[in-house]
């Protein structure tokens, strides 16, 4: 992710300037509801045991463990099986699977198993403490991941990272913690770390059938990046259930364009066909993170940067700067085919939702639909930020049955910027049926339509030609 410069309220509502761009027809595209297939588990009934006082020169028996994961993957050999981590620290231990099948990394039963990396020094590009590539049926469930830091620039330390190609992959109720990249070098985009990260590299072979659930990413340093992202040739995904809170920038994000894949198609270079179902992400802020000194705190909960086709449903977010945000950041990119619906969405320092390219020179957000979610109390900063925010190049797409309540000293509930780009580009934007509320009158709540300030439910319906079956209630939450 590219920093970015971003500041809302009736200035920078005004701010955006109009930009020649490329008009878009809509596509048909795949069902993205339809959750991905069971990922299966190791095939092979070979099951090998470890244990921080067991011994690599034992037969990795229950009763004669092994005493490094390592050495147990390596021993399962090209047939697989089950890798079982007994109660302990395993300090200065990686584990990594590359061109492998059918393996599960496990911990016991009701054991805590601590993959402490602090010491280790993360390699040159990205690197994670467990670390699949390239590989298939593989299951990392139950460890505690954590003490992976750098202080180096364009070392990229990952608690559980997943590259290259593969299918049926699960990333299931581990503990990524206290790990990241301490480089205080101001504004610099190759600071970067991740909690969980899924990077499709190859262009002609995808990541599918991903499953990360029930996992907590926590406590996180992670410069430019994201807690946990899919970023490029991952098509059919879920991110579900997951418990992502604490961290110095966005909390979950599906990233294109951003050449992560090679040897494709441009929209093989796409996190598409995916769901983000069920999480809970709190306290997600960049204030203070370097990367954001330029003057931007602006981390999202949830952000889908240049995916496509993909369902947010069922989240709660709570105390980010931007509860969710749709967009493109890449000139020419789009993000198509999201869903927003039934989320929560509370105490976000600027806006509940963010639509459309932050500048009238990125991309642009169409065929998404927003519906049943509850925006309510964002805007922390009070300085007159919306509820929803349509930013530049934002077409085609839909705002219904939404509960929509703005608090604070100057509550605003929608605010659109100055029209960007061709007609094309701006054109079937639909508001209707929601539910709004603030603590004051319906003729002094406050909206904004096409950089313009409107004061009044009345008048912005009138204005905005929107939202004509819509509600206004008097109301404090």
């Amino acid at each position: 992710m590219t920093p970015k410069t971003l500041r809302f309220g009736a200035a920078a509502l005004a701010a955006a300037t109009a930009v020649a761009g490329v008009t878009l027809t809509l596509a048909t595209t795949t069902d993205a509801s339809a959750a991905p297939p069971k990922p299966r588990a190791a095939a092979s009934t070979t099951k090998l045991f470890v244990a921080p006082t067991g011994a690599d020169t034992n037969a990795g028996t229950a009763a004669a463990p092994l005493r490094t994961p390592q050495k147990a993957v390596d021993k399962l050999g090209a047939a697989g099986g089950t890798v079982e981590l007994a109660a302990g620290t395993y300090a200065k231990q990686r584990i990594v699977l590359s061109g492998r099948s059918g393996v599960t990394v496990q911990a016991a039963p009701g054991a805590k198993v601590v993959l402490d990396a602090t010491g280790l020094t993360p390699a040159a590009d990205t690197t994670g403490v467990v670390d699949v590539r390239d590989s298939s049926d593989i299951v990392i469930q139950g460890l505690d991941v954590t003490g992976f830091r750098t202080k180096s620039r364009g070392r990229t330390p990952v608690g559980i990272f997943v590259g290259g190609s593969g299918s049926n992959i699960t990333v299931a109720g581990n503990h990524v913690h206290h790990l990241g990249n301490d480089n205080t070098t101001q504004e610099a985009d190759d600071v970067n770390a991740h909690g969980i990260a899924v990077y499709g590299t190859n262009g002609a072979k995808p990541i599918t059938n991903l499953t990360i659930r029930g996992n907590e990413v926590d406590h996180l340093v992670l410069g430019a990046s994201e807690s946990v992202v899919v970023n490029g040739n991952v098509d059919g995904w879920t991110i579900d259930q997951n418990a992502v809170h604490d961290n110095n920038n966005i909390g979950i994000d599906a990233i294109g364009y951003e050449k992560t894949a090679t040897g494709g198609s441009t929209d093989a270079d796409r996190a598409r066909n995916g769901r983000i179902t069920g999480n809970t992400v709190t306290r997600i802020t960049s204030i203070g993170n370097p990367a954001y000194a330029g003057g931007c705190d602006c981390a999202d909960g949830i952000y889908v940067d240049g995916g496509r086709d993909i369902v947010i449903s069922g989240n709660r977010v709570d105390s980010a700067e931007i509860g969710i945000e749709v967009a493109s950041e890449h000139k020419g990119g789009t993000t198509n085919g999201i869903r927003v619906e039934n989320n929560t969405v509370v105490r976000s320092a600027w806006v509940g939702l963010a639509v459309g390219g932050y500048s009238a020179t990125k991309g642009d957000a169409y065929d998404v639909t927003v519906t049943g979610n509850t925006f309510t109390g964002n805007n922390q900063n009070d300085d007159g930020s919306p509820e929803i925010l349509l930013q530049n190049m934002v077409h085609d797409s839909t705002f219904t049955a939404n509960r929509i309540t703005a608090t604070g000293g100057s509550p605003a509930l929608v605010g659109r910027v100055k029209n960007a780009g061709a007609a094309a580009k701006t054109a079937n934007v639909v508001f209707d049926r929601n539910d709004y509320g603030s603590p004051v009158a319906a003729t002094q709540v406050a909206f904004s339509w096409n950089g313009s300030d409107v004061t009044g439910f009345s008048a912005w319906k009138t204005r905005s030609g929107q939202d004509a079956a819509s509600t206004y209630t008097v109301r404090s939450s």
